[in-house]
């Protein structure tokens, strides 16, 4: 089923759904160049029976750490900062190709569960470079500033060296404030400014990283970020203990931020992003699963449904509702990426899932966003197309069986 560089029809698909509109028994067709020449009853180039699927827009993962695979399962009852201590004490002997074949691993547990691009934070982006050309799935990564692991000059020496390429483009990785000084701060920040590359951070996820940061700044985090002149090139990830004034910073200098909500809990974070809040104020809001150490799961279908359920737990309301996650994880995700996805429209690129509808029942056109939020997860995902190269599951998965035992072989070694 396998299909690319062709223009092809996706005919009868018995629903399709975006933020924007829900459409029943309707074509799709697809150009050459990737992007969806039509949609409704026009019929070009090969023909894919599309009447057991419900189609979506890809979905984007805004933040992750690919290579932690290899660390899954690996010390996961701790808080945050004992938690972070175990890792790093791990990462500091991690070998590439250790990184390699973890990355790997992700990329088809991403791609088979309906993500078609996603945001990476870690120390292998040439590895990701390579890897999102050969699976044909939107990657952003660059080297990551971290002071006890990794002298920053070197990685500002890398970053310069590190080039766009096909599915690849590069950011600018600063772990976070309190790993890293105001000097790094400074050259992470000059870097973005030569480059004209966006900062993707972590920021404000704990209570003790408000108190750490205020007491030796005399500033919130984002606040702090914002006298440095970084926050209008920045991409906040967490934001579980942000201010409300912040929040105006946010809006203020456009910069864009990342709900990550299942490793909130699981790491016991305790706070909470502010979800409508930031909505209201107009702030792009995206979506991440957080690393597959910290979360586990690379599933953006339950990250969506966590994603609603934090919120309306901890402030007994349900004023955020299924469409604000689906929007999210497709739509300000694409955002996020400067790609003009995440709608299923003419002329936007042709990234998109196709689900079991079978297993979406009882399938009725007003219940439909809801049972993408809350009843699907990956594995109802059939197929996924992204920039026109469509794949099935079965055909993303084929080399995964291998690929884990070689997991084992190098964690064993």
């Amino acid at each position: 089923m396998a299909v690319q560089n062709k223009t092809y029809t996706l005919v009868k698909c018995r629903a399709v759904a975006d933020i924007e509109k829900i459409s029943e028994n309707i074509n799709i067709t697809i150009d050459d160049n990737g992007r969806i020449k039509s949609i409704g009853s026009e019929i070009e180039g090969d023909e894919i029976d599309c009447r057991n699927y419900v189609v979506i827009p890809g979905l984007i993962n805004a933040h992750t750490h690919s290579a932690m695979i290899a660390l899954r399962g690996y010390y996961d009852d701790a808080e945050l900062q004992e938690w972070l201590r175990k890792m790093w004490e791990f990462e500091r002997s991690m070998s590439k190709d250790l990184m390699r074949i973890s990355s790997e691993i992700a990329i088809i547990e991403m791609l088979s569960s309906g993500t078609t691009g996603f945001v990476d934070m870690y120390f292998n982006p040439e590895q990701l470079k390579e890897l999102s050309n050969i699976y044909k799935i939107r990657v952003q990564a660059g080297y990551t500033f971290l002071d006890n692991l990794y002298d920053p000059y070197l990685i500002d020496k890398l970053q310069r060296e590190l080039k766009p390429e096909g599915y690849f483009q590069p950011i600018i990785n600063v772990h976070s404030i309190y790993a890293t000084s105001k000097e790094t701060l400074e050259l992470a920040n000059q870097l973005s400014k030569e480059l004209g590359e966006r900062i993707h951070i972590h920021v404000s996820e704990t209570r003790r990283e408000i108190y750490e940061v205020k007491k030796k700044t005399g500033m919130f985090p984002v606040e702090y970020l914002n006298s440095l002149n970084m926050l209008d090139r920045m991409q906040l990830v967490h934001l579980g203990w942000v201010a409300s004034w912040e929040i105006d910073l946010i809006r203020e200098k456009n910069a864009i931020v990342t709900n990550c909500p299942t490793s909130a809990m699981k790491l016991a974070t305790a706070g909470f992003f502010p979800f409508k809040e930031m909505l209201n104020s107009g702030i792009t809001v995206t979506l991440g699963t957080d690393g597959p150490a910290s979360n586990n799961s690379l599933d953006m279908f339950r990250e969506m449904k966590n994603a609603i359920l934090l919120y309306r737990h901890s402030y007994w309301s349900t004023s955020v509702k299924a469409i604000d996650a689906f929007r999210s994880a497709t739509y300000e995700g694409y955002k996020l990426l400067k790609v003009k996805g995440g709608k299923i429209r003419e002329g936007y690129v042709a990234d998109l899932v196709l689900l079991d509808a079978k297993r979406l029942y009882p399938l009725f056109k007003d219940r439909l966003i809801s049972h993408i939020v809350y009843t699907a997860t990956g594995d109802m995902v059939k197929a996924v197309i992204v920039n026109g190269n469509m794949r099935t599951k079965d055909e993303i998965l084929e080399r995964l069986p291998k690929l884990i035992e070689r997991l084992h072989r190098l964690l064993n070694a």
